[in-house]
């Protein structure tokens, strides 16, 4: 009897798979960073062959040194880094270019061009996105307009676009010799070319970004109640695997931190910080900057919408300064550097650097740092660093009140920088509600595992995953409300100076 699930979690800089047992435990894993390509200022890029031979190497990994079997793995879902997007030839599996990565900004112009014609409440209205070059569509154009021979071969049906799910889903089931060729409504809701309603890729969008559709991949449900393909022999499972579930990653931990009901919130601090609350089955649009977007969908029930916003710098923001500054070697340091001083000195820093994503969507901002004086010191940066991450993810946390109308009572957390104690008080004494980080942290890879084993009937239905749910460690608000008040009067002041920086 199959005995275990498993997840591969293809990130923003790393890749990993986790085996899981039925009560969500981690049995074994392995993880395998991959590089981060800056062709320009402002572009970033991934190799997708590192990206698939990660793949390979962390699955084969897990494998060997766990002992486990195919057989012995009932399911597999997938969950990916969402928006970044991929070109390959279907007849040969090569890729046509590097994959153009979320944070990219090269084709902001086109965005501010189509914003000039008043076409975002259009799009919003369509998509539920506003128009930012965050999203696929828009790197999809610009690889038919710039990759030489790219758009003559999409006619000639040798080009697939896709998110990273979509690729790997190919490769993993067969690649040329029939690979799928799908992507889940997660991941098709963050390319700025879906319908949000009737989950079908959108003509109007198609025509304004000029792609066409028969490119692009598949949409099916995050839980498709049936396997959607299986792993072939001569990949890195060495045997037939179900491939049973997609989310995208801020998707995927949302599910993974069993936020089933209506109201229900997660924020996950990674490379950027991504806070999401589930809405329901019913799809609320914003009016202060966040984005709706699908949470998930299983076979036979309606989607369920979540309300979300984007940090872009966050994780990112602890390497930068790091390998940047150089101040400290390894990026756990900061925490006792920041821990060693009272308060930040007076010192704030916005990390806009390549713009300020939700609420504010301010593409032209650029990264500040602010309140300096000679009393300022390594320490006192390293606290500034640490709390703009809660300082940005308040931003989103009062508009996403505002948008939902629903008065958040605490706020799940997950990702690596959970593990700073001083950014999980400060985040709670900033939100003014507690903040609380479950045993298993590794709640991304978690939501897919999830995903894929309510697919086969691994687990029973999402009332069972919702008991294995256990908290760690809470954090409670403890700071003076006006102290408060004034972290928050300088944070605006120094945001402000930020914006429109670059011309």
């Amino acid at each position: 009897m199959s005995q275990y699930i498993g997840a591969l979690d293809q990130g923003t800089t790393s890749t990993r798979f986790i085996l899981f047992d039925h009560s969500g435990e981690i049995v074994s894993s392995s993880q395998k960073e991959h590089s981060q390509i800056y062709p320009k200022p402002g572009w970033v890029e991934h190799n997708p062959k590192e990206i698939w031979q990660n793949c390979c190497l962390v699955i084969e990994e897990t494998l060997t040194k766990s002992g486990i079997k195919a057989g012995d793995i009932a399911a597999m879902g997938i969950t990916n880094q969402r928006e970044t997007t991929l070109a390959w030839n279907p007849k040969t599996g090569e890729p046509w270019c590097n994959a153009i990565v979320w944070q990219d900004t090269r084709t902001q112009d086109v965005m501010e061009r189509l914003k000039d014609d008043n076409r975002e409440e259009e799009f919003r209205r369509i998509t539920g996105l506003p128009l930012a070059s965050y999203f696929s569509a828009s790197k999809i154009q610009w690889m038919l307009n710039h990759v030489p021979g790219l758009r003559e071969a999409a006619h000639r049906g040798e080009v697939c676009f896709g998110t990273v799910d979509s690729f790997i889903l190919w490769n993993l089931s067969g690649g040329t010799e029939g690979g799928l060729f799908l992507t889940d409504v997660t991941n098709a809701s963050r390319t700025l070319l879906m319908d949000l309603h009737t989950l079908h890729w959108d003509p109007h969008c198609l025509e304004t970004f000029e792609i066409p559709v028969e490119t692009l991949p598949r949409i099916l449900q995050s839980i498709p109640g049936e396997p959607y393909g299986f792993s072939t022999p001569n990949g890195p499972f060495k045997g037939k695997v179900a491939l049973a579930g997609i989310l995208g990653d801020q998707q995927a931990a949302l599910f993974g931190q069993a936020c089933f009901h209506k109201g229900d919130c997660k924020n996950t601090y990674g490379t950027g910080a991504f806070l999401l609350m589930n809405t329901g089955q019913q799809s609320v649009v914003s009016s202060k900057g966040l984005i709706t977007t699908v949470a998930y969908q299983q076979q036979g029930e309606k989607p369920f919408y979540a309300l979300e916003g984007s940090v872009a710098v966050a994780g990112s923001l602890v390497q930068w300064f790091r390998d940047n500054l150089g101040i400290i070697k390894e990026s756990h340091e900061i925490d006792s550097l920041a821990a060693s001083v009272e308060d930040n000195g007076g010192v704030y820093f916005v990390p806009a650097f390549s713009g300020l994503f939700a609420p504010h969507w301010k593409p032209r901002a650029r990264g500040a740092l602010l309140g300096l004086t000679g009393y300022a010191t390594a320490a006192h940066i390293a606290r500034s660093v640490l709390e703009s991450t809660a300082f940005q993810s308040l931003d989103i946390f009062d508009a996403m009140s505002l948008d939902s109308g629903i008065s958040l009572k605490e706020l799940r957390v997950d990702g690596g920088m959970t593990v700073s104690e001083l950014l999980m008080q400060f985040q709670a004494d900033l939100l003014n509600v507690p903040v609380i980080r479950p045993k298993i942290r590794e709640t991304t890879a978690l939501g897919a595992a999830y995903a894929a084993g309510l697919s086969v009937g691994f687990w029973k239905d999402q009332q069972e995953l919702a008991l294995q749910w256990k908290e760690d460690c809470r954090w409670t608000p403890a700071m003076e409300p006006d102290c408060r008040k004034e972290h928050l009067r300088l944070w605006q002041k120094a945001l402000k100076r930020t914006l429109n920086w670059k011309e």
